[in-house]
């Protein structure tokens, strides 16, 4: 499948958007993993707002980020959300909620807890009503988002968004699920070549499972191995160096997801 890519989003340690964390990717510049800032999401209303948790908020301002410099209005984008384990915080929270006397649990919580929360919190905000799907394949989850985008994008939809989103769970949960750092990262693909379109992706899946594709900055590559959607981190740093690349995926069942990755410019 041969998909295009017109933006990009990103937001994690040390990362603070794609305009400002791809020349660390690409090895033009040191990277540092400082803490990632969550910013406030404006665009939603402010009663849903006040609702929200980490993980909306990262994969929110991924999304927008990816959308930046882009001419689609996002109310017009199918979006696909991907996450290894959803809000872990709130999680903890309604079984620390279960294990008390008072086993009320906040329906707050309760609908921050469902795995497309941030999907719905996305519809809100940019008012949109087309399709969203919301997956979760455990450390194979952002392969399975670029999968999904690319089938949907070559059988149904013009273009969509794919939004990747992983944070560390809390203690006890993280002895069990240790996750490492807030990683946001997406994809605006389309299926034609326009004029924003500034490279190719060909997505295939291979039954043969090969060695993925690592980073080679050591501390981007501790994020790659240690958090699901830093699986992403290799793909992203060929997009900024602007080079031609073949980037192996984990994917499920031990199978490898291989992405050709081709500049348009460097297209005869």
């Amino acid at each position: 499948m041969r998909i295009f890519v017109e933006g990009v989003g990103l937001l994690g340690p040390g990362l603070g958007s794609w305009e400002s964390g791809h020349s660390c990717l690409c090895g033009a510049a040191g990277y540092a993993p400082t803490d990632a800032r969550l910013p406030q999401i404006d665009i939603l209303p402010a009663a849903e707002r006040r609702r929200t948790g980490a993980p909306v908020k990262l994969a929110l301002a991924a999304g927008l980020d990816a959308l930046a410099h882009s001419r689609r209005p996002p109310s017009s984008l199918p979006t696909v959300f991907t996450s290894s384990g959803g809000d872990g915080q709130v999680l903890h929270e309604i079984c620390e909620t279960l294990a008390g006397a008072d086993r009320q649990v906040s329906p707050t919580r309760f609908h921050n807890s469902v795995h497309n929360a941030p999907a719905g919190y996305w519809s809100i905000a940019t008012q949109s009503r087309e399709p969203s799907t919301s997956l979760c394949a455990y450390d194979w989850s952002f392969g399975a988002g670029l999968l999904e985008a690319a089938a949907q994008i070559v059988t149904e939809h013009e273009a969509a968004l794919l939004i990747s989103f992983d944070l560390p769970y809390p203690a006890p949960l993280h002895a069990f699920r240790p996750i490492h750092g807030a990683l946001g990262i997406a994809l605006l693909l389309a299926r034609e070549r326009g004029d924003q379109a500034w490279a190719s992706l060909e997505v295939t899946v291979s039954d043969c499972a090969t060695a993925p594709t690592v980073c080679a900055d050591p501390q981007l590559e501790r994020l790659r191995a240690h958090n699901p959607t830093g699986r992403a981190l290799p793909l992203l740093a060929a997009l900024a160096a602007g080079i031609e690349a073949q980037i192996s995926l984990e994917y499920v069942a031990q199978q490898t997801l291989q992405v050709k990755v081709l500049p348009l410019q460097l297209e005869a």
